[in-house]
């Protein structure tokens, strides 16, 4: 776990240093949602997680459990400033990043990175706080309790029926040679 927390406090300060340009980009809600995104396209790609930290139902949507506690030790660290500000007649949080964040490169791939700067994109630019919140509120999330934990898997939730075509997919994904259907 010591190595999963590594890595996820460096993605948090690459996300957070990616956004510099326009600190209006990113708040709270939006770094969650990178994070929850990136960790599931990773899990698609590879059937393991990007970096194994847990995820739970929040109001908001998925988001990491050790946030805070990760966010806290970012600004000890001198490497992050965090702040209060108003935002629309609301209150968001401004991540203002105070030292460029050092050996990506050693803990993700170039896929990874590239992946992630996808997110970054599409959910800085083409989402607000509460649109990309209410898109990640899917089928697992409703049927989470608040707090609870939502694996990764389980944004395999689709609703509707499996086909064929789905199981032999899953299959292959899982290593499984041979399904009995009943």
């Amino acid at each position: 776990m010591a190595n999963a927390m590594v890595k996820f406090k460096l993605l948090v300060h690459y996300i957070c240093s990616s956004c510099q340009d326009d600190l209006s980009r990113l708040g709270a809600t939006k770094l969650n949602k990178i994070l929850w995104y990136a960790e599931i396209e990773h899990f698609f790609r590879t059937g393991e997680p990007l970096t194994g930290v847990k995820y739970v139902k929040l109001q908001h949507g998925p988001a990491p459990a050790c946030m805070p506690h990760v966010i806290a030790e970012l600004e000890r660290d001198k490497v992050l400033l965090v702040r209060d500000v108003p935002y629309y007649g609301q209150e968001k949080k401004e991540y203002i990043t105070l030292k460029v964040p050092e050996g990506i490169d050693g803990f993700f791939t170039a896929t990874d990175i590239s992946a992630l700067e996808r997110q970054i994109n599409v959910i800085c630019e083409k989402h607000t706080a509460k649109s990309i919140s209410q898109k990640s509120h899917d089928k697992a999330w409703e049927l989470a309790e608040m707090g609870e934990d939502l694996p990764f898997y389980t944004a395999l939730a689709i609703p509707g029926e499996f086909t064929k075509s789905d199981l032999e997919w899953l299959d292959e994904r899982v290593g499984i040679e041979e399904r009995r259907i009943a």
